[in-house]
């Protein structure tokens, strides 16, 4: 049976944002844009160079969560073929599975009219992502800052983020799993209560839209910044030049091996240029938040 072609549009996201460790998101003005039609077997096809090594069939991470959505309702879902644009670089700590995840949650969704609520959907898409930060981003756009313990959400979701940022991107990907191997299995009790303080701070910073504040608290996190920075190349350097040109602050970028600085708004494309100049290893992407999710488009 055939249902009419439709387009899911997915944003990046960035996550942790310094001390937000597996809990704070921020939506980007990447996307990921998926055509579906009907077809008679699931396939995936890709626009983009980089994508090759990725699922073509019913192995594909948008498909699988298609179906697990289904699968959760007692539905099947209808085969269909995906024709996948995506401006979001893969394997970049730029949220490549999270929107890929929160896409097929849209796509099953629209096509089984489910009706799921915010709430639902972010809940089935952090049990498939396994934390909630990213998926809740590209689902919800602007800032979300969410508890996860495994089978219950709360989340604070912050429409819009009145900033700008400058991604920078190395030529090499980093698997979640390489960066999760440098983090220690516990913490000294005055860095965790440093660097839960340093979270606070933040959260608190960026609901009241108090970049320059959310800015310094993402120069102290301790949670991971400390195990993970020297993957990159200049790091310290990169750090100080933002601070010199007046960036609010800098951090890793989810996992990595990408950094995320946030800017005030309108000055991103100057800064990404600057830093560009600097620091030629990086690709500088100048971005802004995004205040829209996952939306379907028929």
């Amino acid at each position: 049976m055939g249902f009419p072609e439709f387009s899911v549009v997915v944003p990046a996201s960035t996550a942790n944002l310094g001390p937000g460790f597996d809990s704070a998101g921020l939506a980007l003005s990447l996307y990921m844009t998926v055509h579906v039609s009907p077809s008679d077997a699931w396939k995936v096809s890709y626009e983009d160079a980089g994508f090759e090594n990725l699922a073509s069939g019913a192995e594909n991470l948008i498909v699988t969560t298609v179906n697990d959505v289904a699968n959760r309702h007692g539905r099947q879902a209808p085969c269909a073929a995906l024709s996948v644009q995506s401006d979001i670089p893969l394997g970049k700590g730029l949220g490549s599975s999270a929107a890929a995840i929160a896409a097929g949650i849209e796509i099953a969704n629209h096509l089984l009219s489910l009706d799921l609520s915010s709430y639902e959907k972010v809940r089935i898409g952090s049990e498939l992502e396994g934390h909630a930060d990213n998926v809740s981003a590209a689902l919800l756009g602007g800032v979300t800052i969410s508890h996860y313990d495994g089978e219950e959400i709360d989340l604070v979701h912050v429409p819009e983020a009145k900033m700008g940022a400058v991604i920078l991107v190395p030529p090499k990907a980093l698997r979640t799993e390489e960066s999760r191997g440098l983090l220690p299995g516990q913490l000294r009790h005055e860095e965790a209560t440093r660097s839960s303080a340093a979270g606070s701070v933040w959260a608190a910073a960026v609901v009241q839209d108090d970049w320059e504040t959310a800015g310094r608290m993402m120069d102290k996190d301790m949670f991971h910044e400390p195990y993970r920075k020297a993957l990159f190349s200049e790091f310290d350097a990169i750090r100080k030049a933002c601070r010199d040109i007046g960036a609010y602050g800098m951090t890793i970028s989810g996992a990595g091996p990408s950094l995320f600085v946030a800017v005030k708004q309108g000055t991103e494309t100057d800064i990404a240029k600057q830093l560009a100049e600097q620091f030629s290893y990086y690709a500088c992407l100048a971005v802004q938040a995004s205040t829209v999710g996952a939306i379907v488009k028929e």
